[in-house]
């Protein structure tokens, strides 16, 4: 495939992708109305046209029939307004019609971005249609009436209101495109190719170059794409293959005021299908005239100020100024520097560090996204189900706008889905009785909710259910053998931490959600590899709450870094909690011989970081180093550093792939980056280390 077709093949993916995304979102919300509006009907109506046409550019018939048939029956709604009338079956039959299609069309790009097989079996689709179709002529309110076409001869002349390009045919068809459909040049090549296909080498187009020169795009978006025929007989063929073709907005036959013998009448046939989007002359031609300006029959389209851009130059964009960065703080901070006086050099520098910090700063910001993408999708996991588990449940959306890394958005989307389909299975009462009986409303209640908190962003997934019975919970991990102290001594936060356990799982009977020992502890993996932290909270009878407290991005970070003899280790701002010195007799040992010291009425292991990785360092004594107090998930404790050598920004680099055998990341180690000064700072992971340093223990 050459660069212009991989090009074209990711804009249909992007369109399609997109545009299957709005129709899932006016599903749901005509299903909780439980109609369609006029606005919605006109909107899937449209959705179905550009998929149809997109989809037969690029060949994919089946996506293209499917789309087509129900463009048909949103045009049966749209010109007889018979929704309404439906009967309650009716309008169930419907929806699930609808959201088994919009499944399918999904799957089937799905396909096409993997490079796979396309499924050509649709038949049971349009039986399915054709079905329900005939059901509503049972309804005399839905009888459909035929579309007649009015026939060229029987048309009313138009005044022309425009300046026309010089040419001495008789017709000249205007053509307009959909608004932002992009590659016009290449899409009127194509009408012309089909033009060719009908009435053979009689007419001529402007502008004449399309196949050669990308630039006549800007023509035909101003002025239109134009076809010069001569011959009256030909002009219903052509109208017939402008009405069939693919993006063209609206299209216009004219009678050229410059061929002074022609008899024939001026038209205007306008698509079947037209879509919204069309606009209208709103021109004077004898205003016009007077100013001595043209004035096309329709208005100048705006230009799109978003743009899709492929994730991977935006991966190499952060890369470069991820080096700009660093390079930025090697020049400003050389050693050779020190000591002299370089005025204009120290203004220029601190010149440069703005510029960078916004230069970076704008880089962070095209990467993110709202998280609503992700949000919205959830519903549909509720309305599914909803129906399959027979409870009534409302989804609640907060804080939608809210933005993350790209990146970050892909990663958390398999998380939330699985912890949403939780709250239904495990949370949300079977029987309506227990919830009457507790004083609750009979309709469930599932809260996502996104909000900022500095570098960070919390997202919290709450449901008014059963809550999480702990006893239950203690046992359950008694019997699979996940407990590592007596039971009396576990903490209601340690009890609802097991479930985060692999393998673990209260469901005795396996269901098409869960029982299948897969659960949390995925969830949990999945949030860590982002830099997440999760956590839960539960009232029995009350609800659950899971937290997830995920980093902007994961590019640059916020560092504290510190020294351990010669090396220098990065520790994460949002894991430090406290930074301190202590006397000896603070340092106390727990009953396993290890070091604790105590804060705020707690004691906390001490990790020595020259001892854990084998360090050489002078710094030995617990009153001449210092102490680092960090957190990460459900672990806290101390590490035992030399000395603090102050905050920054860092540049996350990854470690080299052939590093992987030696499983380093389980060695607390999260990646390193480079320093002003040159040297390598090696990035440490607060939750491994805490594992790591209790093996070496």
């Amino acid at each position: 495939m050459n660069n212009g077709m991989e090009s074209m093949l990711d804009m249909f993916l992007f369109e399609t992708n997109t545009l299957l995304e709005q129709l899932e979102e006016i599903m749901l919300e005509s299903e909780k109305e439980k109609s369609f509006s006029t606005d919605s009907i006109n909107e899937i109506f449209r959705i179905m046209h550009t998929i149809k046409g997109s989809s037969a550019m690029m060949e994919f018939d089946s996506l293209a029939k499917l789309a087509h048939r129900i463009e048909d029956l949103f045009f049966i709604f749209r010109e007889n307004n018979c929704v309404e009338s439906f009967s309650e079956e009716l309008r169930t039959e419907l929806f699930n019609l609808m959201f088994r299609s919009n499944d399918f069309m999904r799957s089937q790009t799905e396909k096409i971005e993997n490079n796979e097989v396309l499924s050509d079996n649709i038949d049971q689709f349009i039986t399915d249609i054709n079905t329900f179709i005939e059901k509503m002529k049972g309804n005399p309110v839905e009888t459909v009436e035929p579309i007649v076409e009015t026939p060229i001869s029987d048309l009313k002349p138009k005044d022309i209101n425009t300046d026309l390009p010089e040419s001495d045919a008789a017709y000249l068809i205007q053509i307009f495109f959909d608004d932002g459909c992009g590659m016009e040049h290449l899409r009127a090549f194509m009408i012309k190719t089909a033009v060719k296909e009908v009435i053979g080498e009689d007419f001529t187009c402007i502008p004449a170059d399309i196949e050669e020169n990308s630039e006549t795009c800007n023509y035909i978006i101003d002025h239109g794409f134009f076809l010069c025929i001569q011959k009256e007989e030909f002009v219903e063929k052509v109208v017939q293959v402008l009405k069939e073709a693919l993006n063209v907005a609206s299209f216009e036959v004219i009678l050229n005021p410059n061929v002074k013998k022609a008899t024939i009448k001026t038209e205007k046939i306008e698509e079947t299908e037209v879509k919204e989007e069309i606009l209208q002359n709103t021109s004077s031609g004898d205003n016009a005239q007077k100013a001595g300006s043209k004035a096309p029959n329709h208005q100048t389209q705006t230009k799109q100020s978003i743009i899709s851009v492929n994730l991977s130059k935006l991966d190499s964009l952060m890369a470069i100024v991820g080096e700009i960065v660093i390079t930025e703080s090697m020049v400003t901070a050389s050693p050779e520097l020190k000591g002299l006086k370089l005025d204009n050099f120290t203004k220029s520098a601190r010149q440069l560090r703005k510029l960078t910090d916004e230069l970076q700063d704008i880089t962070m910001s095209i990467r993110m996204i709202p998280v609503s993408g992700v949000f919205n999708k959830m519903n549909r996991i509720v309305r599914d189900m909803c129906q399959k588990t027979n409870k009534d449940v409302r989804l609640t959306i907060i804080g939608e706008n809210t933005e993350l890394d790209k990146t970050i958005v892909d990663s958390i989307n398999d998380p939330l889905m699985h912890i949403v389909r939780n709250a239904m299975d495990h949370g949300i009462e079977e029987d309506v009785q227990d919830r009457i009986n507790l004083g609750k409303d009979t309709q469930g209640e599932i809260i996502l909710e996104a909000q900022h908190t500095g570098s960070d962003v919390i997202i919290t997934i709450t449901d008014d259910g059963t809550g999480v019975d702990t006893t239950k919970v203690l046992a359950k991990a008694k019997k699979n053998g996940l407990l590592t102290k007596p039971e009396s001594e576990y903490s209601k936060r340690e009890i609802l931490n097991l479930l985060l356990a692999p393998g673990f799982s209260t469901n005795e009977v396996v269901t098409e959600y869960s029982g299948r020992g897969v659960g949390m502890d995925v969830v949990k993996q999945n949030i860590e590899k982002v830099g997440g932290v999760i956590s839960i909270s539960s009232e029995l009878g009350e609800g659950t709450c899971i937290s997830l407290k995920i980093p902007l991005t994961m590019a640059i970070v916020d560092g504290m870094d510190v020294a351990v003899g010669n090396s220098i280790f990065t520790i994460p701002i949002t894991h430090i909690r406290q930074s301190f010195k202590v006397s000896k007799e603070d340092v106390i040992l727990d009953s396993m011989g290890n070091e604790i010291v105590e804060r705020m009425g707690n004691f906390y292991p001490i990790v020595r970081l020259h001892n854990l990785y084998n360090i050489s360092t002078q710094v030995v004594d617990v009153e001449d180093g210092i102490f680092v107090w960090v957190e990460s998930s459900d672990k806290s404790y101390c590490l035992f550093v030399d000395d603090l050598i102050g905050k920054q920004q860092v540049v996350v680099k990854p470690l080299p792939a052939y590093l992987n055998s030696f499983n380093i990341k389980d060695a607390g180690i999260a990646g390193c980056t480079i320093l002003g000064d040159g040297n390598i700072s090696i990035i440490l992971d607060i939750l491994n280390l805490h594992a790591a340093s209790m093996y070496a223990f």
